[in-house]
């Protein structure tokens, strides 16, 4: 059974911790309610949710019966089924009453540690069944099938980036200093007025909205500037300020601060709907981009140099995608692009319950001929449940006191 864990723990943590808050005051209380249970916000976050899930779960499902595993059960959502429907194959499709989350069961799969007891399972079927069990099946299409589920998700990101730069279009405003304040990061660097920045951190600027993602996203000390000035490139070095800001949506984060004032070139604002090969180029850059970047804040987390404040649930998320939906349809397939993107990258950390410990497992298997004992697998097992059940805690207490509830 192949679940989707992630949202599924995020879930559970939002109802346990909404027991648990201490010294919360009843206007914050009613505060709180007010703000998470207005349908502007809950119904774009279940939507996103649903979608992000159903096609995760939908690349287990295709790859499990293209190489002919039963599946039994395809759910979105958790707990009592509320309607569903059974297809030509047997598969019970179904609608659940928890919409955060899904996963898919395949014929015979009981036992999260079932690779290692191999024969025991094999003698509960005959022959015709046994060709149905994923734990016949070789070892790279039982990879494949796990990793399927992350795969899609990047592919849905590639496709709302794609879809939205053929329809919609990308911008290319080249970015233009307009000003440079005095004694700021900038102005000690030696950036000036009328700089063109080229690159940052060794990423083209295609556009003005670049700056800020790439400044946002950097994770080193200094950031490096190349800047056009009188048509000559030149490389300088930054250090940023860390400053308690908000974002254009009114949260608050610690933003990178540079002081720069950007314009236009020449007031013109390039605004291209791109063809498919450029498209397709941007949008899988875009995902790559997002994907090094989160890798690289994930890095520094570990190394204590990063700001763990910015991690976020699905409290987080909720309100996010409510507040990015009232800007319009594009933004809020933007933020499912985004979510996609981060949903399929944590399901590939090596950690047990998600699909990466999976495959984790089976590199074992590769290794050493023969999958690991159900006794070392149960202890993988433990480690991770310990480390997402912390991840789930940490993050929602994040979540609760941005709300203003600690």
């Amino acid at each position: 059974q192949f679940s989707n864990i992630y949202v599924a723990i995020f879930a559970i943590s939002v109802i346990f911790t909404s027991y648990i808050c201490p010294n919360t005051d009843l206007e914050n209380k009613i505060k709180w309610l007010e703000s998470f249970t207005m349908l502007n916000f809950i119904i774009p976050f279940i939507i996103l949710i649903l979608v992000v899930v159903f096609v995760h779960e939908y690349g287990h499902y295709y790859f499990a019966k293209k190489y002919g595993v039963g599946v039994t059960d395809f759910s979105i959502g958790f707990g009592k089924e509320l309607f569903g429907w059974n297809d030509k194959s047997g598969t019970r499709w179904k609608i659940c009453f928890i919409p955060l989350g899904g996963y898919v069961k395949f014929f015979g799969d009981r036992n999260v540690f079932s690779q290692a007891d191999h024969e025991k399972i094999l003698n509960k079927y005959n022959k015709e069944d046994q060709k149905k069990l994923f734990v016949t099946k070789p070892l790279y299409q039982r990879s494949l099938i796990v990793a399927a589920g992350p795969l899609a998700n990047f592919l849905l990101a590639i496709f709302i980036f794609f879809s939205i730069y053929t329809f919609v279009g990308k911008d290319f405003t080249p970015a233009m200093i307009n000003e440079v304040k005095k004694e700021s990061p900038a102005f000690v660097a030696g950036l000036k007025k009328n700089d063109i920045i080229y690159s940052i951190d060794g990423n083209k600027v295609n556009s003005i909205l670049d700056v800020s993602k790439y400044i946002i996203t950097s994770t080193a000390e200094y950031i490096d500037f190349t800047v056009l000035r009188f048509d000559q490139k030149i490389n300088l070095k930054v250090r940023p300020n860390l400053v308690p800001s908000e974002d254009n949506l009114g949260n608050k984060i610690n933003k990178r601060m540079i002081g720069i004032k950007l314009t236009p070139f020449n007031n013109e604002i390039n605004h291209v709907k791109l063809g498919p090969t450029k498209a397709l180029y941007y949008a899988i850059n875009e995902v790559y981009f997002v994907s090094i970047s989160s890798l690289k804040y994930l890095g520094m987390m570990l190394t204590g140099t990063g700001d763990t404040s910015q991690l976020g649930g699905p409290i987080r998320i909720a309100k996010v995608t409510g507040q990015v939906a009232e800007f319009g349809f594009v933004p809020f397939l933007s933020i499912m692009a985004y979510i996609s993107i981060s949903l399929g990258l944590v399901n590939l950390f090596p950690i047990p319950l998600l699909d990466g410990g999976h495959l984790m497992f089976y590199g074992f298997e590769k290794v050493l001929g023969r999958p690991l004992s159900q006794k070392t697998q149960e202890g993988f097992f433990r480690i991770g449940m310990f480390l997402l059940l912390s991840l789930m805690f940490f993050t929602t207490f994040n979540d609760l006191k941005d709300l203003g509830l600690f």
